[in-house]
């Protein structure tokens, strides 16, 4: 009965019409989409086949390894393909909602700063607070000159400096070659060659206060103003959010209005608590900042004091005692110069 149904099977006739296309066998669709299977894929040297059954066995026990592996990796790939189109248009849609959100927000807030502006918006004004920040810029302005003119008093004096050291070397030189004026040539040297050593030792003073001016005034007040300025974008931000909310409560109470008025007080509280808490922020660094203002002034202008001081009164002794008070170390000449291995 086997051999009956494969020579059925063999001899079986594949009806093709006019345009060259198959014809369909009424008595099995099945049959037919294999055999057209077998028909496309077709064989090929280069695939190796699993036999099930031993010689002679049927067709149904040959499984080509190729159109397994082949049809897995089309599937892996496919799929594949898919997670990475979701995920790029899953980027694109939130890059998409970003923009949106934040020209949304960027109109709000330039269409409340030219109210402002000309006068027809109202602001929210903490007149305490306002005066506190005026004073830190006016500060800020006054200790920058101060800097300012502290680097070019350290330029000047460096200069001086430099100038008494080789004036020194020139007047230990003349009072080698010259023997009839050997004690005043040595008198002189040794006279510029300690004002070169208490200069530089003023130097090291001098560029101690300066490098802490610098640190109060470029990164500690900096940071606190950075601070403000971000205190001031949100006190706008709040502004626009509530003059839109306004706007809104004047408007229509139907079912779409409200909508909008319920997600106008939403983002209004938001941005409620974001001006508050910037505000707490503000006043707490104002408040330290003015603490460490006074304390590190104190310690720097007597410092500044005592070296000019004693410096320009000739008393060595002070101006050693002075840096030491206040944990200077000089750097020994040459220092400033960087190693062979750090040029590297």
């Amino acid at each position: 009965m086997t051999d009956s149904i494969m020579s059925k099977a063999a001899t079986m006739e594949i009806p093709i019409n006019s345009n060259g296309d198959t014809g369909t066998l009424p008595e099995d669709d099945s049959l037919e989409q294999d055999l057209q299977q077998v028909m496309v894929s077709g064989p090929n040297l280069n695939e190796t086949s699993i036999v099930s059954g031993g010689y002679g066995g049927t067709a149904e026990g040959i499984i080509p390894t190729s159109s397994i592996k082949g049809s897995n990796m089309h599937h892996s790939s496919s799929s594949s393909s898919m997670t990475a189109e979701e995920t790029t248009r899953g980027v694109a849609v939130e890059k998409l909602e970003t923009m949106k959100k934040w020209g949304l927000n960027t109109y709000k807030c330039t269409k409340q700063m030219i109210s402002e502006r000309f006068g027809r918006g109202s602001r929210t004004v903490d007149l305490e607070l306002e005066a506190q920040i005026e004073v830190l810029r006016d500060t800020k302005r006054k200790y920058e000159n101060v800097l300012r003119l502290a680097r070019a008093l350290t330029n000047h004096f460096y200069n001086m400096v430099q100038t008494q050291h080789a004036l020194g070397d020139t007047f230990a030189d003349l009072s080698q070659k010259s023997p009839e004026l050997r004690d005043e040539f040595g008198y002189n040297a040794e006279t510029q060659k300690l004002l070169c050593k208490n200069g530089e030792t003023l130097l090291g003073a001098i560029n101690f206060f300066v490098s802490s001016i610098n640190t109060l005034v470029n990164k500690t007040m900096e940071d606190t103003l950075m601070t403000i300025k971000m205190y001031e974008n949100a006190r706008l931000e709040f502004d626009a959010y509530r003059s839109d909310l306004e706007e809104l409560s004047m408007g229509p109470r139907d079912a779409v209005a409200m909508a909008r008025i319920d997600a106008a007080q939403q983002q209004y509280q938001v941005q409620k608590d974001k001006y508050e808490r910037l505000r707490s922020d503000v006043t707490i660094k104002l408040k330290f900042l003015e603490e460490n203002k006074v304390k590190v002034m104190h310690k720097q202008l007597l410092l500044f004091h005592n070296a000019i001081s004693a410096y320009f009164a000739g008393n060595q002794q002070q101006l050693e005692q002075t840096l030491k008070q206040f944990n200077i170390k000089l750097r020994p000449p040459g220092a400033d110069k960087p190693s062979w291995l750090e040029e590297q």
